[in-house]
């Protein structure tokens, strides 16, 4: 049987969506990450399926592009938000769940295929801070590295060496590399269960910002952040040892949409 899909992404971070408020797809793991291979299926970083929910405009279950059931994934729930929107589900606000727990979002500005979504994470209190990185979860677990000469970091052979290091086992680890120039920082980020680097990744440049916030003394609370594919903004307010009322912020984009037999 054919099923519709649409393909967006959110600063380069790829991502397939299927509605699924019929409930006529069942997860699987195989055909989801073949779905998500870029020679024998669609391509993407991940898949997301948007499900119908009694208490929120919609439920997001994000899958990995291993075909496995993810945490919570920043671009892609700024990119699931477009898509209920395209969907007629919602208009410019949302309330939806993740498995995090509840989201806000709103999109900023429209036109098109392209938007501009802000998204309201769930507040931080996991960080550890070590002699060289932190560890911050927000939503997904990040290790953050700052890093003076960013373009110079071997980000796939360091990410996969980091990822499947023994003290993040077992479920393992994204790893971002973290540049501050100025006012602002540059991110790249090695996603585990994408095991690449991706474009851009909401979680991670979230992780990033709080990481600089802590290393600047706590003298900023908002960034812009440059990562491969686009422009992102991190904003939060600090309360003692948690972080609350985080947005990140930036660009969203249906690339096509399709059918495909699963």
């Amino acid at each position: 049987m054919k099923h519709p899909f649409s393909k967006y992404h959110g600063a380069g971070n790829d991502f397939i969506l299927i509605d699924n408020r019929k409930n006529n797809i069942q997860p699987d793991n195989g055909i989801f990450a073949q779905l998500c291979n870029r020679h024998f299926g669609i391509g993407a970083d991940g898949i997301m399926i948007l499900k119908s929910s009694e208490k929120f405009d919609f439920e997001m279950v994000y899958f990995n592009a291993d075909g496995e059931e993810g945490t919570m994934c920043g671009n892609g729930g700024r990119c699931i938000t477009f898509f209920a929107k395209d969907l007629g589900i919602i208009n410019n606000k949302t309330r939806f769940r993740a498995i995090d727990g509840e989201h806000e979002a709103e999109i900023k500005s429209a036109k098109g295929n392209e938007a501009i979504v802000s998204l309201k994470l769930s507040d931080v209190n996991k960080i550890e801070k070590f002699e060289d990185y932190y560890l911050i979860d927000t939503g997904s677990p990040h290790y953050v590295q700052f890093v003076e000469e960013i373009d110079k970091v071997n980000i796939l052979e360091e990410g996969k060496r980091l990822q499947w290091d023994e003290k993040f086992q077992p479920n393992g680890v994204n790893v971002n590399f973290v540049e501050i120039k100025g006012e602002n920082l540059e991110v790249r980020t090695f996603e585990r269960g994408v095991e690449n680097l991706t474009l851009s990744c909401g979680t991670g440049v979230t992780a990033s910002a709080i990481a600089a916030h802590l290393i600047m003394a706590g003298s900023k609370e908002s960034f812009n952040i440059k990562t491969y594919g686009g422009d992102l903004k991190v904003r939060f307010n600090r309360n003692g040892e948690v972080f609350t009322d985080i947005w990140l912020e930036g660009p969203a984009m249906k690339v096509f949409e399709g059918k495909i037999e699963i």
